[in-house]
């Protein structure tokens, strides 16, 4: 009788205590089902922005340049995307081309393709700029086949001759229509040529200047945004 009352007891502290065990489990379980589940909604979307001096505000605080005015249009309008600015003053179509893959290291839900207004400055072969860029191309849709890429169009100085400064300019047009891209026709549009818009080398924009650019960038990237979601 003794040893069956001792039985019982046994029997009545160990079962409260696995079902106690496994209610915490459970809990545990759910927390960090809902923890994981939080972590994938608020992990933000990602855009780069590859380019040369133009994307990487030469002449100003990085803060200043275009990129980052995105980003504040991106907060305020309530997308969970984060700016990457990748541009380097003075890169070419070829410098990006051996660039890009060191970028692509990184996950990209848009790419904005800022380059060639180098090769144009100097004069080069405008078919050398083409293939360039579609390298380019070709490279982030190798690595990110979801991602969206958006190309900024360029234009040679108009001191290069017309016949120069069209063939540059339907580089940007044929690898828009050849890849399916969305195309920023003219990323300096209101802003080149017009000294208050631009710092004293006349070339790279001002703080204003920069407001512009970033609504240029806004008015192709927004829609897009919409689409991607």
């Amino acid at each position: 009788m003794k040893d069956r009352f001792f039985f019982l007891l046994l029997v009545s502290l160990i079962f409260p205590a696995c079902a106690n065990e496994g209610a915490d489990n459970a809990d545990t379980a759910t927390a960090a089902e809902t923890e994981m589940e939080a972590g994938v909604e608020e992990k933000p979307r990602k855009v780069i922005f590859f380019g040369d001096s133009l994307t990487a505000a030469y002449g100003l605080d990085p803060g200043e340049g275009f990129p980052a005015i995105i980003q504040s249009k991106l907060d305020d309008a309530g997308y969970n995307y984060k700016v990457v600015n990748a541009g380097l003053s003075g890169e070419t179509s070829a410098g990006g081309n051996e660039r890009v893959d060191w970028v692509l290291q990184q996950s990209v839900d848009i790419f904005v393709l800022e380059l060639g207004g180098n090769d144009g400055l100097r004069g080069f072969d405008p078919e050398v700029t083409y293939n360039n860029l579609q390298a380019i191309i070709d490279k982030v849709k190798a690595k990110a086949p979801e991602a969206r890429i958006i190309l900024a169009g360029m234009e040679a100085p108009p001191n290069m001759g017309q016949e120069y400064t069209q063939a540059f300019r339907g580089v940007y047009g044929r690898l828009a229509e050849t890849n399916d891209l969305s195309l920023i026709p003219f990323l300096l549009d209101d802003v080149g040529g017009i000294p208050d818009l631009n710092l004293p080398d006349g070339i790279h924009p001002n703080r204003e200047g920069q407001k512009i650019v970033a609504e240029n960038v806004w008015e192709v990237l927004q829609p897009l945004l919409e689409e991607v979601g």
